[in-house]
């Protein structure tokens, strides 16, 4: 790609997604996102009612009388986002490709975590971890997450989760939000997004297109795998071909949501075509409503 053809198109998205982000998420990321964690501030005399959890023991031994940490909650925040590079994401048949869809739901978060003067970093991976841009603040900083999300060509095809979610989880050493943008056809990776979870707020974001869940009545056609690069003649003229590939559309669907579930992660779904903004806001809602009812 020319070089003023890819700032084109930085600048294409910048507009559409930070507008978006700016009208949309502002208030609702506060809400849902922020004082997800505390940090020590000072020690003072024990008050009574204050909880016995908090004395400090080392400082009321030293002085012979009963002292408390006093701990602020956080208001800055890391938002790490691991965004799935490979070759499954060249496909869409309504309006886009879910590469191009991973794109812009990549760019309105991290436009949402800046615009809270919070800090964006991405993790690109496909089979391996592809490249890792460490959180910062700043436009130019989101212009450049923007950029490599637009011309990077991926060493590998295949998906690997789990090798992801072991770099960041190890990488990023303080608590995060960390927001995982994938189509989820990888083998499965239960064991550590739950470690994952353990130590950030983890959110997971299915990207899909709607003919990946069921096929046209096309008669005889010639489909490969992206990732694999297996070939197979399909006779989508078999209504029992279609139900078949229904069926493993939403078992695979349920899979996810069951590993979504069992890991305790807040998770949600997106086609190509659909309006994201809607979907991510009902999700930061949602989560917004937790935090109020904690």
């Amino acid at each position: 790609m020319e070089t003023s053809e890819l700032l084109k198109k930085v600048r294409r998205i910048e507009l559409k997604t930070r507008s978006m982000s700016s009208q949309v998420f502002s208030g609702e990321y506060h809400s849902a996102f922020k004082g997800r964690g505390m940090t020590f501030s000072e020690v003072r005399e024990y008050q009574p009612g204050d909880e016995v959890r908090t004395i400090d023991w080392n400082v009321t031994a030293r002085l012979n009388h009963p002292y408390v940490k006093v701990f602020q909650e956080e208001r800055e925040l890391t938002a790490m986002i691991l965004v799935d590079m490979s070759a499954s994401g060249a496909f869409g048949t309504h309006a886009q490709m879910k590469r191009e869809l991973l794109t812009e739901v990549c760019a309105v978060l991290s436009f949402s975590a800046i615009q809270n003067n919070d800090k964006a970093g991405v993790c690109f991976f496909s089979d391996s971890v592809e490249r890792f841009i460490a959180p910062r603040k700043g436009r130019p900083h989101i212009l450049r997450i923007i950029r490599e999300l637009v011309e990077m060509q991926p060493l590998g095809k295949g998906t690997n989760l789990e090798t992801a979610l072991d770099y960041c989880t190890n990488a990023l050493k303080q608590r995060c939000i960390l927001f995982v943008l994938s189509d989820f056809m990888a083998p499965d990776a239960e064991r550590m997004l739950r470690m994952a979870n353990r130590r950030h707020d983890v959110v997971c974001i299915n990207i899909f297109d709607r003919r990946e869940q069921e096929l046209p009545d096309a008669g005889i056609i010639q489909i490969e795998d992206p990732e694999t690069g297996t070939l197979q003649w399909v006779d989508t003229s078999n209504a029992r071909v279609r139900q078949e590939y229904a069926r493993q559309a939403r078992m695979h669907r349920l899979r996810i949501d069951n590993m979504f579930k069992r890991c305790g992660v807040d998770a949600t779904h997106i086609a190509t075509g659909d309006d994201y903004v809607k979907i991510l806001s009902a999700l930061f809602h949602s989560r917004e409503k937790r935090a109020i009812k904690r």
